[in-house]
């Protein structure tokens, strides 16, 4: 057969032709899923009359548990016909309107063939495909074939087509904006046109704009540990997002979206990636930032976040906490706490178990379970074997007090609605009267004793805060004095007093606790995603790791945008995570395209870090962007004029300070003609916001004006990443503000790459 649709107009019919057919199939399906709801309702209905249980007869009690499962797959199958409908019924939505924006000609084992591609699949009454899913293993040919021989992987193996033509569309409501041939991965006119968009209050779903190498991260299925190393504005989230996407496509038989997580920066950026995955017809991951993960394990403990310690340290960071700080991010460090969990003495952490106020267990009785067990057992087994021991104690104590007096009275005092909770958890009426004597004996001791087997289970005779401190007096640092390592301790033992503790502490008894006890880990997720991961020390990412050791992990991050950093990271720092992290197989891919900003904006903002001359701009045209200096009692005034003329023709102005502390003093000071964004916000509002730096990563804005860059404000090397992560947050436009002294990094740009005016 030729390749059809040679014109405009041939390619404007089938998009016509398309429509329709999406319109209908979303008339059919949505008169199916109330038919489905319907039959679902009707089964509930059934079910309760259907299921009365009779355990009076042996034929009854098998009847009635015939009826029983027999009810469950009617249920089952009527729910899941429901679901299947729901989930069909949003992959026509995802293409109404844009059926496609792309098409592949291609030429395999001499037969031709043209294929259209969308963000779902869609197929007639006859099994005809009009639309190809981006996510189907021959798509790839469009995001990673230039004209002539392409292979892709299929089910069956590696193929190899002869790709004759590749065309991209723009279509919105049904009509095609622009059409052209490429030999390009995807052509710079659909970049520049999707790019030139204002920002939009969540993140979009962008498929028809994946490069090669953000495909190759997508499709990456093999890899256990994937780091993505990626210039601010290379797409590296929405690349990950589409991976999650295209994960959830490719193993939907083993995989679903509860077996995935994803360690987002802060809940508003949460809630700004929160549409994608549902817009690609796909039901959201798990999210959690490092501090609900951390707080929801140490309860009754306030943990500082990154946001507090950053805000801490901008207003006094002495040289020996900055050491402290450094050696508990190290590789070393993670290491050595590692090492010495192996083989760790926990007899002096044992304490106590108390129930109602008597001492069960005493702490002398734990050590000796402990220290009889082989001295040669790693010790997460040797607590295990403690733990295990307990159990058994307790079961034989219980057996034993089932024949106690208090019990029998118990039993005797039990009202008529007692009587029956425990029948319909036991079905007494099955057993003689002295059988059901001793069940209920049992049940009332069980019942009574459960708070103990309660704390053995959670390990409430295991104090592993004492732990972590005998860690740390074995530990010496070469870069510490003792005094001041001493001196740490102390204050840690203060902090746990007030129920306070440091972020770094927080993960390090965490993790500890892990090592030495061998719970705490979640082995249902299948992948892990880390977003912003050069803000994550090597300590946190191997407990995190650990805690779902079956996941294969995905990390991305920017070195650069190293906003909690004192100084400048080192780019051997994700080469260092391999070390740290036990995995078989592991790839390192570098994003160096920068796609957000204008030109002028990324051509400025890669001088402001040492990596810079290795990020390439994208060639969209903007006009320079302007540094205004003047009287430092005026910055808020004008800073805030300048906002107003922005904001007038573009749609989100985003005025971004180093510290939240300024931030809310702007907010105050302006009132209701700029609104504070905080972490808690679902959406990025129209108009004018200020934020401080941290909240805006990750974030994009139409305009953007970096507050206060004075020699006061930005003046250590850590600070040219700030400045960095300010600047290319900008789509568009980009201005710094400032009083009489500029930092001193804005002297050393290149001329004409900023301008600088006075206010």
């Amino acid at each position: 057969m030729q390749f059809p649709n040679e014109s405009k107009q041939a390619e404007q019919r089938r998009v016509d032709f398309v429509t329709q057919l999406i319109e209908q199939q979303l008339q059919e399906t949505s008169a199916d899923i109330d038919k489905a709801q319907h039959e679902r309702r009707q089964v509930e209905l059934n079910f309760g009359a259907n299921t009365r249980a009779n355990y009076i007869e042996t034929d009854d009690i098998i009847e009635t548990n015939a009826t029983l499962q027999q009810q469950r797959q009617l249920m089952t199958s009527a729910v899941s016909n429901e679901e299947i409908l729901q989930h069909k019924e949003k992959e026509l939505h995802a293409l109404e309107g844009s059926p496609y924006f792309g098409r592949i000609d291609i030429q395999e084992a001499g037969e031709n063939d043209t294929l259209y591609i969308g963000t779902a699949s869609l197929s007639d009454e006859n099994g005809e495909f009009w639309v190809y899913d981006w996510r189907a293993p021959i798509a790839s040919i469009y995001y990673n074939g230039t004209l002539g021989t392409v292979k892709y992987e299929s089910p069956m193996g590696t193929q190899n087509v002869d790709l004759q033509r590749k065309r991209q569309f723009s279509i919105r409501q049904g009509h095609i904006d622009n059409m052209f041939d490429t030999n390009e991965t995807i052509g710079d006119e659909i970049l520049k046109n999707a790019l030139g968009q204002a920002s939009s209050a969540q993140m979009k779903n962008i498929v028809a704009t994946i490069q090669q190498s953000q495909n190759q991260i997508i499709r990456d299925t093999k890899s256990e540990l994937l780091i993505v190393q990626g210039a601010a504005g290379s797409g590296k989230t929405s690349t990950i997002m589409q991976r999650i996407a295209y994960l959830l496509y490719h193993s939907r038989q083993q995989l679903n979206a509860e077996q995935i997580i994803l360690f987002s920066p802060n809940n508003l950026f949460s809630n700004y990636i929160a549409e994608v995955l549902p817009s690609l017809g796909e039901n959201n991951m798990r999210q959690v930032t490092l501090q609900t993960f951390l707080a929801r394990r140490l309860h009754g403990l306030k943990i500082q976040t990154l946001f507090e310690r950053f805000e801490q340290e901008q207003t006094t960071f002495a040289v020996s906490t900055q050491q402290i700080r450094q050696y508990k991010d190290s590789v070393e460090f993670a290491q050595a706490l590692q090492k010495y969990a192996q083989h760790a003495d926990l007899s002096s952490a044992f304490t106590d178990l108390i129930f109602e106020g008597q001492v069960f267990f005493t702490k002398k009785q734990i050590q000796d379970i402990y220290q009889q067990l082989p001295q040669a057992l790693a010790s997460a087994d040797k607590f295990l074997q403690t733990k295990n021991h307990l159990i058994k104690q307790l079961q034989h104590f219980l057996h034993e007090e089932e024949q106690a007096d208090w019990v029998i009275d118990a039993i005797d005092n039990l009202s008529s609605s007692q009587y029956q909770a425990i029948d319909q958890q036991e079905h007494l009426e099955q057993y003689s009267s002295q059988k059901q004597q001793h069940i209920l004996a049992r049940y009332l001791v069980k019942q009574h004793y459960l708070p103990v087997y309660d704390a053995i289970y959670n390990d409430y005779f295991f104090d592993v805060f004492q732990l972590y401190q005998h860690f740390l007096s074995h530990l010496q640092p070469a870069a510490i004095t003792p005094s001041i390592w001493q001196e740490m301790i102390v204050e840690i033992s203060a902090n746990l007093e007030r129920h306070y503790l440091q972020l770094d502490d927080a993960t390090a008894i965490l993790y500890l606790q892990q090592l030495v006890t061998g719970s705490g880990q979640n082995q249902r997720i299948k992948y892990l995603f880390i977003d912003e991961m050069q803000d994550y020390s090597a300590l946190q990412l191997a407990y995190i790791q650990n805690s779902f050791p079956n996941a294969k992990l995905t990390l991305l991050g920017d070195i650069e945008q190293n906003v909690y950093a004192h100084d400048t990271l080192s780019q051997q720092r994700f080469y260092n995570l391999t070390k740290l992290l036990p995995h078989k197989k592991s790839t390192l891919i570098t994003l160096n395209q920068s796609y957000r900003a204008t030109a002028a904006i990324t051509n400025l903002a890669k001088q402001f870090i040492p990596s810079g001359a290795k990020i390439q701009a994208f060639n969209r045209s903007g006009k320079t962007p302007i540094l205004f200096s003047g009287d430092e009692q005026e910055l808020p005034n004008f800073t805030l004029k300048l906002a107003q003329q922005q904001v007038q023709k573009q749609r989100r102005v985003a005025i971004i300070t180093k510290t939240n502390q300024q931030a809310q003093h702007l907010a105050e000071f302006w009132g209701d003609h700029a609104q504070l964004l905080q972490e808690q916000h679902t959406k990025i509002p129209q108009g004018i916001v200020v934020l401080p730096v941290y909240l805006a990563k990750g974030l994009e804005f139409d305009s953007v004006i970096g507050y206060d860059v004075s020699t006061f404000n930005y003046h250590s090397d850590g600070d040219c990443g700030i400045l960095y992560t300010i600047a290319t947050r900008a789509l568009h436009k980009l201005f710094f503000v400032c009083g009489p002294q500029r930092a001193t990094i804005f002297n050393q740009v290149k001329p004409h790459s900023l301008i600088f005016k006075k206010f």
